[in-house]
């Protein structure tokens, strides 16, 4: 809404400029449980990975030890910043030089950028990140079907508790189909 001092103009998949929050959430790829939650009001989602590790060290006591992530969040700095614990997953992006294998390094490039480079031409990286659409995708999906979508509250506060409610409220839907038995008296999903 204009009427939001808090939120930032951004631009939209339909072409147009609107005032808006950028919603992050990690999920786990086996599960599809939510695992982490941010609303920052950044359009672009450059930066945003080592904070979001940073949230799930914080919680759980351990970080990831993979991450699967959009272009967008390839960060060069987060990458180096997570490699001793975190391999990241992440599509390259084109190269300016159409002749350029875009999996080769780069002069400027350290040997942890060099080495992202290299293992995303792997059929294994390919592999493993197809599950990154499965899992991200179908979790976005799910919450546009449910109607988060536009939030009915001004200021980021507010919306960041609206996205841990519906975190909360996905994942509860979601051990009712991971594990059936262990709420008795509840119906099972169908």
């Amino acid at each position: 809404s204009t009427t939001d001092a808090e939120a930032s103009v951004m631009k939209m998949p339909d072409g147009g400029f609107r005032p808006a929050y950028n919603v992050q959430l990690a999920t786990d790829t086996a599960s599809q449980v939510i695992v982490g939650v941010d609303v920052v009001t950044r359009g672009s989602d450059l930066g945003q990975l080592a904070p979001m590790v940073g949230q799930l060290d914080e919680r759980y006591a351990r970080r990831p030890q993979e991450m699967l992530v959009e272009g967008g969040f390839a960060k060069h700095d987060d990458i180096e910043r997570l490699a001793p614990t975190t391999t990241v997953y992440a599509p390259l992006p084109k190269p300016k030089d159409t002749g350029r294998d875009p999996h080769a390094a780069l002069p400027d490039d350290s040997e942890t950028i060099a080495a992202w480079r290299e293992r995303m031409g792997t059929d294994e990286a390919r592999e493993i990140y197809k599950e990154r659409a499965a899992t991200a995708e179908c979790v976005n999906a799910i919450a546009r079907n449910r109607g988060l979508q536009r939030f009915n509250v001004c200021g980021l506060d507010k919306v960041k508790s609206v996205l841990l409610w519906y975190a909360l409220a996905h994942n509860l839907m979601r051990l009712l189909e991971l594990a059936p038995g262990l709420l008795p008296g509840v119906p099972t999903m169908a």
